[in-house]
């Protein structure tokens, strides 16, 4: 099994910068994609962004490309989400998310199907 621990979020205003971690351990060496979701209060999990370990290839979401950027340390099994130029309407639970080679699952790192780990999420606010 795999366990994800979030880390960075807080309270930012309009413009401001946050760096989000998810640092991954257990059976990190069977790590396929690591992800970020993200949640408001009422609102269905949405996709944000993610990476494929082997080829590092990136995936967003169009309400944060250009804004935002995802990163990994494949050694480590951690993922970074670098936020920038926040919105209010980014305000929500970010989680992080792993999908392994044994999950059995074929759906492409949007969809939250695709992922058999979660993290407990990081609150992120930002206010106007």
């Amino acid at each position: 099994q795999v366990q994800l621990v979030e880390s960075g979020g807080g309270l930012v205003q309009a413009g401001g910068s946050l760096r989000l971690s998810c640092a991954a351990s257990g059976r990190t060496f069977s790590i396929n994609t690591m992800g970020w979701f993200r949640q408001a209060p009422g609102q269905e999990r949405e996709f944000v962004a993610a990476i494929t370990w082997s080829g590092g290839s990136t995936y967003y979401s169009n309400s944060v490309k250009d804004r935002f950027t995802i990163s990994r340390d494949y050694a480590k099994g951690t993922v970074f989400l670098q936020m920038s130029s926040l919105k209010p309407e980014d305000t929500a639970v970010y989680y992080c998310a792993v999908r392994t080679y044994y999950s059995g699952s074929s759906y492409p790192p949007a969809y939250t199907s695709a992922y058999n780990y979660w993290g407990q999420g990081t609150q992120v606010t930002v206010s106007s």
